[in-house]
């Protein structure tokens, strides 16, 4: 059994993935639409492991990693190793060796989907290549995944979903979601989560992120139960934990609710948007709520 250290926690996910989480040493895939909050997700996890002194690698497939953002959500990206290697082959190599030389914590691959076998890119345009990129996935996973049986590395793979046309005979006119790269990464994964957009959030009319549910579709590491976490993510900033670490504190008497006032860590607010913005501005007291909360929570 892995010891507690081993365990990297996303605050509100962590909720629905309970004692479990994010476990280093297992593969993680993490997939939905676009602009679904799948990067932002894998940052903040990047992020946790950074707070606990470890080092990540961010192998920016999609040529679309922005560090300003990154260091927005709170990331270092001076201690974070970026890399776009060429080809599918190239990466899950660098991914393989990374694995071996347990020098790395968390490894992000954003996404499986941009992956480009060497195949495809010396071919014209116009050639076609039947499961090249499942092909290269099914033979990488195995390795990679034999690699992990001696490492800690957390492996986070983020991935698209595409639409596919069920055969007449199964269930006429209907398509089916699928994620890319075959069949392989499904099973290898310890840990897949879903990301759904769900809403808008608004202020003042003003469009200011988006309400994201996550669900976790496998989880090796616990119960079969399938959750849903709800989570809210600002534009240039991130997923936000001052609301659900206001309400579940409430909830459990970490924070003390008197009316429309709050005091939190000794600090009276006079109402709930005071107590979110306090929250928000002050790192060091949200973090001490959210530790609150987990010790609370994990150990029933």
């Amino acid at each position: 059994m892995r010891s507690k250290s081993h365990i990297l926690r996303i605050k509100n996910v962590d909720f629905i993935l309970k004692e479990i989480c994010l476990v280093k040493g297992r593969i993680v895939e993490i997939y939905g639409q676009e602009a679904s909050g799948k990067t932002t997700l894998a940052l903040h996890v990047i992020k946790e492991a950074q707070k606990l002194g470890g080092y990540c690698a961010y192998l920016d497939v999609e040529n679309a990693m922005d560090p300003l953002f990154a260091e927005a959500i709170g990331v270092n990206t001076n201690n974070l190793l970026i890399s776009q290697p060429d080809s599918a082959e190239n990466l899950l190599s660098v991914v393989d060796t990374l694995t071996k030389s347990a020098s790395v914590d968390v490894i992000v691959v954003d996404s499986v989907a941009a992956l480009i076998p060497q195949l495809e890119i010396d071919a014209c345009i116009g050639d076609s290549y039947k499961d090249v990129q499942s092909k290269i996935m099914t033979r990488a996973l195995r390795k990679i995944h034999y690699s992990l049986c001696n490492s800690s590395a957390l492996i986070i793979f983020i991935n698209q979903v595409r639409s596919k046309v069920k055969q007449p005979s199964k269930s006429f006119g209907c398509a089916e979601e699928v994620t890319c790269g075959g069949n392989a990464l499904p099973f290898y994964a310890a840990v897949r989560l879903r990301l759904i957009r769900k809403e808008l959030l608004k202020a003042n009319d003003t469009i200011i992120g988006l309400g994201i549910s996550v669900q976790v579709v496998k989880n090796k590491l616990a119960h079969g139960a399938k959750s849903n976490a709800e989570v809210r993510l600002k534009f240039g900033k991130g997923i936000c934990n001052e609301i659900e670490a206001l309400e579940l504190g409430c909830e459990c008497g970490v924070i003390l609710q008197e009316g429309n006032g709050y005091f939190i860590e000794g600090e009276v607010l006079n109402s709930k948007e005071e107590a979110e913005a306090y929250l928000a501005e002050n790192g060091v007291v949200l973090d001490s709520v959210i530790k609150s909360l987990r010790t609370h929570l994990f150990r029933r």
